[in-house]
């Protein structure tokens, strides 16, 4: 399983870095880094994932999706894209506080 995570996270870093491509809010780095977000997600491209300019496309303008994203992230959640549930926070990088949630979705939401 962990190399399953570490072979993701190699390719998704790969598609990022290759991306080159200005977004709307910076990356929270140390946040994406903390979570592991790149071992399933990718900016531009459906990976384990979707990507985070399809989560953007489907949310964005939503009534409340911005509450129930950063619930997703700090509690994991059923599979909405997929077969492959949202794994909570511990099991990613350790607890993420409300307000990291809050930065980490405002940032995809700009994609």
């Amino acid at each position: 399983m962990i190399a399953l995570f570490r072979n993701c996270l190699l390719a998704g870093a790969a598609l990022a870095l290759s991306a080159g491509v200005a977004y709307g809010e910076p990356e929270p780095t140390a946040l994406v880094d903390q979570q592991h977000c790149m071992f399933c997600h990718t900016r531009d491209a459906p990976f384990l994932a979707p990507s985070f300019q399809q989560i953007a496309e489907r949310y964005r303008d939503v009534p409340n999706a911005q509450r129930m994203l950063e619930h997703k992230l700090r509690l994991g959640g059923k599979a909405h894209w997929g077969d492959m549930p949202m794994p909570p926070a511990v099991e990613r990088g350790g607890p993420l506080s409300a307000e990291d949630a809050h930065t980490l979705v405002q940032w995809v939401l700009s994609q």
